[in-house]
């Protein structure tokens, strides 16, 4: 394991932002870290960088403590945080070669390793351009190479694709992917779709507290095999038909107004709740037929509630 976090905590006042939080990340993984909104997450990110002391806890890399390990332990960390963070009045090179130099990176290879991801990130036309003149998806992928040209063994990357255009965002993912197995990549983000494509393992949390951690098929599989029904009725009408359906050995359930099922037997079940349908007069206005995905086990973990 790379890193290592144990028994995490940390408290604002009477809040409990992360309670005894434990999990370990393994050289080479993408390794998404999930959660609702007011989960922790960014707090256990903070932690895990060095920027944050913990109440309670510890972090370690490759053995090594972080808060012991100062300016050594963070240079294995690259950061690319949700907001943009760039020098506006500097040139996309400068800026690059002047990261590359806080960590100790001789110069000619921070030029070198910044051309390479510039080019990569479609900024090469852009090196000697003030980075306030680019647009707000160029200003996020030059982020992106902030955190890149140090060349670290550990890169954070929180909400990486915010605001990108569909093409940047197919790009980005790209080049995560291409990490894998060469760098560490841990990886925050509320579109599952996205960490579904990139993960090796997926860690979900809340409150403070992991809610499981595992492979995206084994996660997924805890609501069950089969595919995944959703039928939505006019108004209330959901709940009419979950009673109506009570005696099926089916096991339903109502989220909102859609009523959700996992099953293997679509053949059998789907003309028996169309039939209550029918015979009871009940208005159908959608049904649905799908693989599971990891959204579905987030939210049957979460909850549907907004999240300040």
């Amino acid at each position: 394991m790379i890193l290592e976090v144990s028994h995490l905590s940390k408290a604002y006042g009477d809040v409990r932002a992360v309670d005894d939080l434990s999990f370990s990340v393994r050289s080479g993984e993408i390794f998404g870290f999930l959660g609702p909104n007011g989960a922790g997450k960014t707090t256990t990110i903070k932690m895990m960088c060095g920027l944050l002391r913990s109440d309670q806890g510890s972090v370690t890399i490759k053995g090594s403590a972080l808060h012991e390990g100062g300016w050594k332990g963070s240079r294995r960390i690259g950061v690319c945080p949700q907001h943009i963070v760039i020098w506006e009045m500097m040139t996309c090179m400068e800026q690059l070669e002047f990261m590359g130099r806080m960590y100790d990176i001789e110069a000619k290879r921070a030029r070198r390793k910044a051309g390479e991801l510039l080019e990569v990130f479609g900024l090469a036309q852009k090196k000697n351009k003030l980075a306030r003149t680019l647009s707000g998806g160029m200003q996020r992928r030059l982020n992106i190479v902030l955190a890149l040209v140090h060349e670290p063994e550990i890169l954070f990357l929180d909400e990486p694709q915010a605001g990108l255009d569909p093409q940047s965002r197919v790009l980005v993912r790209d080049y995560v992917k291409s990490l894998a197995g060469t760098m560490t990549v841990i990886l925050t983000t509320h579109d599952m779709e996205e960490a579904e494509k990139l993960s090796d393992r997926v860690c979900i949390i809340d409150g403070g507290k992991l809610l499981v951690l595992d492979t995206v098929e084994n996660i997924k599989n805890q609501l069950g095999q089969g595919d995944f029904f959703e039928i939505e009725l006019a108004g209330n009408q959901g709940r009419e038909l979950l009673a109506l359906l009570q005696g099926s050995p089916e096991r339903f359930r109502l989220q909102g107004q859609t009523l959700q099922l996992v099953s293997h037997d679509a053949v059998t079940i789907l003309p028996q709740v169309l039939q209550a349908i029918k015979e009871h007069g009940l208005h159908l206005e959608n049904l649905r037929i799908r693989k599971k995905n990891l959204e579905d086990v987030f939210i049957s973990l979460t909850g549907r509630g907004l999240r300040q």
